[in-house]
């Protein structure tokens, strides 16, 4: 008996020191995460789920592993993860939203939407749901339609390691500084949240047949052990502002903005530019063109989510920095805001994982109006659906580069907005035939002051190079012709384009119907609806002011001569009372009522509408009464009830 209770006892106590073991190692790992050394606990965290029995300890630690995945910006394995922790039942419905967030960055549209639809089920009160199927719609409709930026990569900035935050140092855009953690760094630790080397400021520079040279790091006044980066210049390239991040006690890393300053070619030694107790982090600095504000990145307390982009002010370039003041809302979301960059134009672009995007981090662009920020995405290809950030533009052109993991690590790609294009293609034609007119004479005038005139070819076509934000007007004139003309713009227009234009002419021989005149039964007073079409010819004759015209109302042949005969020149005349009230001149008009004295000539047109008709058929009562059926006989009488005009003169006089 003895012997058996001391080997019980043994056994009991391997499995306490076993047990006494794994929790050891579970702490140890936790802690590594605790402190946000996400990169360096992913390890810990995997073998201590291989080696804990507890169900409930291995749920959560499959749940920070997939944390440690997304906060190192590895997408695909956090997504394989999430859907571990999700079939283990983890307790946080933020499971479904994360895991929906990675199969969105891993471009898997459809997964992520029905994630994300279960965490809107769960949590119904949070945004988050509802934008995340948004921003998988958007993903989908903004990469199958580009918004015409040429996006390529920096292969002569970039490594195999991280290279981020490009900035400008000399106003020739030919000299680049930008953020590495590539061979040759000062520091040789690693960012124990990213297991990323140390990163410095590195220089490359452009030579006269536009080839970069090999980067290489700035002097020892800018880079140290430490982490280096995010950089800012003033407008004279003159002094720099940067984010240093230093180690300290427990492994944190703590970030502050810095300055230097450059003599002789020297960058001198680095100060500390804002001192905040209250925040370990201060970070990705962007000074404005009258170097008065300093943007900057911060987690400190007033804040409206994670990391926050604020803002400091001076009354001059060498005064003080006031206190920090919060961007606000309409910036700031309950996500992170980061890398803002002031354009000389006052333009805010920033980059975030809470405002409506693509996936990851988006670059956004936030202009004031009225007092207040206007945000909008970049779209694609400037965005994607990885990091995309740090953005930095030329003062004059459409142009410059920012960082993105679309291709794994972090590199720097170049962007470039091509001047926009724009062209019309028209043709003139005779409004009644829908034949082609050559040597029609095309006038384009633009909202700009430019004035070109061309001629029609043999094909009735004419072409013209447009400018962006401006409205055109395209006049077209032909002997014998009344003028014609179409308008278009490019104001808004933000895709490169050809625009077609199509310009009818009407000949001033023959009588020109006004389709869509309307009156009730025996009466004459203008309908609504044929408002519409007598505005156009008040425009028809604007365009044409020395032609004199004869308004003509027709009936059809049932009813008295008499009767008709009175009721057409009504009519006629209420046409004309109406172009009077609009301004026209009244001796440009004559109005006559010719009853049905005058059968419509069935036109092309016509013939076409109704398959009974054959063109060059005059419409006479006795035609009428031979059409087959009672509704072919009423197409018909209808057709024969017409208002048109005639050009009877074209030396018409306007008085001023």
């Amino acid at each position: 008996m003895k012997i058996r209770a001391l080997f019980v006892f043994s056994i009991l106590i391997l499995i306490h020191s076993a047990s006494v073991a794994q929790i050891s190692v579970y702490n140890k790992a936790n802690t590594y995460y605790e402190n946000g050394q996400y990169y360096q606990a992913i390890d810990l965290l995997r073998d201590a789920y291989s080696k804990v029995t507890d169900n409930d300890i291995k749920t959560e630690i499959t749940f920070q592993v997939s944390e440690c995945y997304r906060k190192t910006n590895q997408p695909r394995k956090a997504e394989m993860w999430y859907k571990k922790a999700i079939q283990k039942k983890h307790s946080n419905p933020v499971i479904y939203l994360y895991y929906a967030d990675a199969l969105k960055m891993n471009e898997k549209f459809e997964d992520a939407i029905e994630n994300y639809k279960e965490y809107k089920k769960l949590v119904p009160n949070d945004p988050q749901g509802e934008m995340g199927i948004k921003s998988c719609e958007l993903a989908i409709k903004w990469t199958e339609n580009p918004n015409g930026y040429k996006v390529a990569n920096m292969k002569f900035f970039n490594s195999k390691e991280s290279e981020y935050s490009p900035a400008f140092a000399k106003i020739e855009y030919d000299e680049v500084y930008f953020t590495s953690s590539r061979d040759g760094a000062t520091g040789d630790d690693t960012h124990g949240g990213t297991g990323l080397n140390f990163s410095d400021v590195f220089t490359s520079k452009k030579d006269k047949k536009g080839n970069w040279s090999t980067p290489v790091p700035l002097g020892e006044n800018i880079n140290t052990e430490f982490e280096e980066g995010a950089i800012s210049m003033s407008k004279d390239f003159n002094t720099m502002f940067f984010t240093r991040c230093e180690r300290h006690k427990r492994d944190a890393i703590g970030c502050m903005v810095y300055q230097s300053k450059k003599r002789n070619d020297e960058w001198g030694k680095a100060e500390p530019v804002l001192m905040v107790d209250d925040s370990i982090i201060i970070a990705h600095p962007s000074l404005s063109d009258d170097e008065l504000t300093l943007y900057f990145v911060t987690d400190m307390k007033g804040g409206q989510g994670q990391k926050d982009i604020w803002k400091v002010t001076r009354t001059s370039p060498e005064g003080d920095w006031g206190s920090p003041e919060s961007l606000g809302a309409e910036i700031n979301t309950p996500g992170n805001e980061m890398f803002p960059f002031i354009h000389d134009d006052g333009t805010l672009y920033f980059s975030s994982d809470y405002h409506l995007g693509m996936g990851g981090l988006d670059i956004f662009r936030a202009t004031k109006e009225n007092g207040n920020w206007k945000v909008e995405n970049m779209r694609y290809p400037i965005n994607s659906t990885k990091d995309d950030f740090a953005i930095v533009i030329e003062k004059e052109k459409e142009r410059g580069y920012f960082s993105s993991s679309r291709d794994g690590d972090d590199d720097i790609y170049s962007f470039v907005l091509p001047p926009l294009k724009f062209n019309v293609e028209g043709i003139v034609l005779n409004d009644k035939t829908d034949g082609p007119l050559a040597n029609a004479t095309i006038k384009l005038v633009g909202s700009d002051g430019m004035t070109l005139t061309n001629e029609t070819d043999d094909e009735g076509a004419f072409r013209f190079m447009l400018r962006p934000n401006t409205d055109y007007v395209f006049v077209a004139s032909k002997k014998g012709f009344l003028t014609g003309k179409e308008k278009e713009t490019t104001k808004g227009v933000t895709e490169s384009q050809t625009f077609s234009a199509e310009i009818r002419l009407s000949s001033i021989a023959e009588p020109i119907e006004l389709p869509n005149i309307f009156y009730d039964f025996a009466k004459w007073d203008l309908r609504p609806e044929s408002m519409v079409a007598l505005d156009k010819l008040v425009e028809t004759l604007n365009d044409n002011p020395n032609v004199v015209i004869e308004l003509r109302s027709h009936t059809d042949s049932r009813g008295s001569a008499l009767t008709n005969v009175e009721l057409s020149q009504k009519r006629a005349q209420s046409v004309v009372n109406y172009l009077i009230e609009k301004g026209i001149q009244p001796a440009r008009l004559r109005a006559k009522g010719y009853a049905a004295t005058m059968p419509k000539v069935v036109d092309k047109k016509t013939a076409a509408q109704n398959s009974f008709l054959t063109e060059g058929v005059e419409l006479k009562p006795e035609f009428i009464e031979s059409l087959e059926s009672e509704e072919e006989k009423e197409i018909a009488h209808q057709v024969n009830r017409r208002t048109e005009f005639q050009v009877i003169a074209t030396n018409f006089q306007p008085k001023n």
